[in-house]
């Protein structure tokens, strides 16, 4: 009997433990949420339609006209069905506006709040407390 308690004991705690990383996975501390960013006039290079994320790709030109490499991370492509989206919803070319909020370490990196396609259609994902970027 007392063997079963603390085996079972042993059992949870070695549960909870390995759910730890899976916890860490699914955060977004490494995003500033504080800065958010719009990246208008992108031009999608690629779309990945895709377990565990989805993740767009797009070229912007800076202030200066030149052309920087964004990457933004998205939900999964069962939840983004939930939220209206497709594998159809963008293919390279498209030109979009992207809400995101980008990488603490200044990478042109994001995970992506929302998009709006160029006839005017708006694609949220709001990951983050369920805010959406103005």
């Amino acid at each position: 009997m007392k063997f079963r308690f603390v085996a079972s004991w042993g059992l949870v705690v070695c549960f909870l433990i390995a759910c730890i990383p899976l916890l860490a996975h699914h955060s977004s501390s490494n995003y500033d949420t504080s800065k958010p960013v719009v990246l208008k006039g992108a031009t999608v290079t690629k779309w990945f339609w895709a377990n565990p994320h989805c993740i767009v790709q797009v070229d912007v030109k800076d202030d200066k006209g030149n052309v920087q490499h964004w990457a933004a991370e998205a939900s999964s492509p069962s939840t983004l069905q939930l939220k209206g989206w497709s594998q159809a919803s963008m293919e390279p070319g498209d030109v979009i506006t992207i809400y995101l909020y980008q990488s603490k370490d200044g990478r042109p990196v994001g995970r992506l709040n929302r998009i709006v396609l160029a006839d005017g259609t708006e694609l949220r994902d709001g990951q983050q407390g369920g805010r959406n970027i103005n």
